[in-house]
């Protein structure tokens, strides 16, 4: 199976299924000397892991992450650093009815076909619960990048999404399951989570994320641009459909002479609507920009598909699973976020020595 490594020179490869005994990884490329916080990446894993809060699958996992190698006396040794998250709260017999049946719009099929066998058990490698990998190696790159801030929010739910206008708090954000810094907005959007959970339904959503603190001149023309790496990222996440920086979409309805991000002085610029990239290069300016999430394909209710005989059956889910995958989403957002942004600025440091 190809696929599974992450970036150039700092590199993230990562392994293991939902159901299996561990999730790893190896994260290459960090350099020496940089200081592990082991409960910062504890508190990033926190803020991923199931079972925290009413809307959000019930699975009780803890998430401690042992670390092997490439870490001595609190620093990093510029080795590889191998890590293994141990699973502790399967329930793998819930998935026992689907052990022949194709789940609609989730993996089932495709792997299937791609490779004669799969782990039907939560889907096996095609599991959310990979990314507890991701947001390790992120939050590795965090410490690595300590002058640069990742800030990611729910922005929208369904329906109910922030306006521009409107005022975030950045400390509400942890003060509320929806993850959305804004106290009005999430009691609304964890209300419409939970109607849609009682109905065995699930619902989609929008994460926003900011960058701040990154130096002009980030990322690579043509192939490798740095607005490319991070949708690459962002599209690499289970359950995302859409990705777009700056104005986005948006930009299809404007005039040059509105969309412009005109000059300051001290070359900042006066609008953002490039969100801090230009010609696929950073510019300085703050990184903005969204990522849509679908809804969990995973419904409590019945549902017509086939199973591998290609007969018409009906199933219905079963077990553990988030009604909205949104709020979990948020620091895998910014793990990815982190692993493009690190993985760049070692490339710079590289070209300009």
């Amino acid at each position: 199976m190809a696929g599974n490594t992450f970036g150039n020179l700092f590199k993230l490869t990562t392994f293991g299924e939902s159901h299996g005994e561990a999730l790893g990884g190896i994260l290459e490329g960090c350099p020496a000397g940089v200081s592990i916080d082991e409960n910062f990446i504890a508190d990033e894993l926190a803020r991923r892991k199931p079972g925290q809060s009413a809307i959000t699958t019930q699975r009780k996992e803890q998430d401690k992450v042992h670390f092997y190698s490439g870490i001595f006396e609190g620093k990093t040794t510029g080795t590889p650093i191998g890590f293994v998250i141990y699973n502790t709260n399967q329930k793998s017999k819930d998935y026992d009815h689907i052990k022949s049946v194709y789940r609609p719009s989730h993996a089932d099929f495709t792997y299937d076909k791609k490779y004669g066998i799969r782990d039907y058990r939560g889907g096996g490698r095609s599991s959310a619960r990979e990314t507890a990998c991701r947001v390790v190696g992120g939050a590795i790159a965090k410490l690595y990048l300590k002058n640069i801030s990742f800030f990611a929010y729910t922005t929208q739910v369904g329906s109910i999404q922030l306006d521009a206008n409107e005022g975030l708090n950045r400390e509400e954000r942890e003060k509320n399951p929806v993850r959305v810094p804004h106290a009005q907005k999430a009691m609304e959007m964890e209300r419409l989570i939970k109607k849609i959970r009682k109905e065995g339904d699930t619902i989609g959503g929008v994460v926003a994320c900011e960058i701040k603190g990154l130096p002009a001149g980030l990322g690579e023309p043509v192939f490798d641009k740095l607005h490319a790496q991070l949708g690459k990222a962002m599209l690499s996440i289970n359950a995302v459909k859409g990705f777009e920086i700056g104005s986005g979409f948006a930009a299809a309805t404007m005039r040059g002479s509105e969309h412009n991000d005109l000059f300051n002085t001290d070359l900042s610029t006066q609008t953002n609507y490039s969100g801090g990239v230009q010609g696929g290069i950073s510019n300085g300016m703050p990184i903005h920009f969204r990522v849509a999430f679908k809804p969990v394909a995973t419904l409590m209710q019945k549902q017509n598909t086939v199973d591998t005989n290609q007969k018409a059956v009906v199933m219905q889910g079963k077990g553990r699973h988030d009604p909205c995958v949104v709020p979990r989403a948020v620091p895998i957002v910014e793990a990815m976020a982190a692993l493009v942004v690190a993985d760049f600025d070692l490339l710079q440091k590289r070209f300009t020595k």
